[in-house]
């Protein structure tokens, strides 16, 4: 019974998106993972609300503790409805890898500190099984961003001796993973998050499925470039980021650059068409279609992946992530880069749950975790906190 016991370890992951808890059950040793059961937990909207509120405006101390709390309740829900859906006991888990709802990513500056939400200890005490969390901060010890995590498990999955591929999990934020004989992975940038805001402001819909709206809509290039202006974009690897720094006020000044560009031309327009034929030219309009904003959003998307994955010249590309089920963006990366194979890697919706149950065996274990060259850290260390 000993040996089951050590085999089995529950991933939760819940992302940028907020679109769901992802928990699956896996079966874990030194050289597989594999998913014996998985299950979408819903987000309550209302809690949802609670948790952008916090990252977008002033909050509480009071507020901050609540949402742990309440956190804590979903992804202990989320533990159970997963095991009652496989039969498991949970007196057969080792352990759950919780990554947690992160509010706050800050890497950079003279404080670096990263903001996980959902108390360790509500899930300990309401499932009777052993957790792992707070994964970032160690890294963050030591010099280190603090994510992206997904390159080490990537590199676990496909092999040590992978060369010439590229992987990019497309989640509310998008992360490639570089495999060779040195493992690189950084954040590119928004994934599904700045598309999910739109759509879900304007449309009332969660995500655009299979980027069927933005499909209908027309990329607007002058707000294409006031987006790819950002120096983000331009920022040497190792290099992280969030809802922290891409979000709807960024959304908004950016098109308030974009319509001031193109203010400016229209104005140089008018005075150059007035010297020659003295004819009226007109002001642009004061704002963007809706669906345009999505369509380009989308592109923005499928540029910054597609911009740096092709730095590294693979022969392959495998996605991952929520994104990877949007037939449009898939498109759009795929045609952005016609001289790489691309395809969809196999429990592609599963793989950050994955993760987390992988980096729960490693802790359990005491085993380090090769992210070092990933995100700069001084060394490779042993990641998160058990709660037993």
């Amino acid at each position: 019974m000993a040996l089951m016991k050590k085999q089995y370890y529950i991933g939760l992951m819940s992302g940028t998106s907020l679109d769901g808890v992802d928990a699956v059950l896996c079966r874990v040793d030194a050289e597989h993972c594999e998913v014996l059961q998985s299950h979408t937990h819903s987000f309550p909207e209302t809690l949802k609300a609670r948790v952008l509120t916090a990252i977008d405006a002033q909050t509480t101390l009071q507020e901050i503790g609540t949402l742990d709390h309440l956190l804590g309740i979903l992804f202990a829900d989320a533990v159970k409805a997963l095991l009652e859906k496989s039969g498991m006991d949970a007196e057969n888990i080792e352990a759950i890898g919780s990554h947690g709802q992160t509010l706050w990513h800050e890497p950079a500056g003279e404080t670096p500190f990263s903001m996980q939400f959902g108390d360790p200890n509500i899930i300990a005490a309401q499932t009777g099984i052993p957790v792992v969390a707070d994964f970032r901060r160690k890294d963050m010890a030591f010099g280190g961003s603090g994510a992206p995590f997904a390159p080490a498990f990537h590199k676990f999955l496909l092999g040590e001796q992978t060369k010439g591929v590229c992987v990019v999990n497309i989640g509310g934020i998008a992360n490639i993973t570089v495999l060779g004989e040195r493992l690189i992975g950084y954040d590119t940038g928004p994934g599904n998050m700045l598309m999910d805001l739109w759509i879900a402001k304007h449309k009332g819909f969660p995500y655009d499925e299979d980027g069927n709206w933005a499909r209908e809509g027309s990329v607007d290039y002058t707000l294409l470039e006031a987006m790819m202006a950002d120096a983000y974009f331009a920022k040497p690897y190792p290099k992280s980021t969030g809802r922290e720094k891409f979000n709807e006020a960024w959304l908004e000044s950016v098109q308030r650059l974009a319509l001031s560009a193109q203010k400016k031309k229209s104005k140089t327009e008018a005075l150059h068409s007035n010297a020659n034929n003295n004819s009226s030219f007109l002001i642009p309009h004061s704002s963007f279609k809706p669906v345009d904003v999505q369509r380009t959003l989308l592109e923005l998307t499928a540029l910054t992946i597609s911009n740096e994955v092709l730095k590294f010249n693979p022969d392959m590309l495998l996605l991952c992530g929520g994104g990877a089920r949007n037939r449009f963006l898939v498109e759009r990366i795929t045609m952005l880069m016609p001289n790489v194979q691309a395809g969809v890697m196999e429990q592609a919706d599963n793989l950050e749950a994955m993760m987390m149950a992988w980096l729960a065996y490693k802790r359990i274990h005491n085993e380090p975790v090769g992210l070092k060259d990933v995100t700069g850290a001084q060394d490779n260390t042993i990641l998160g906190g058990v709660y037993r």
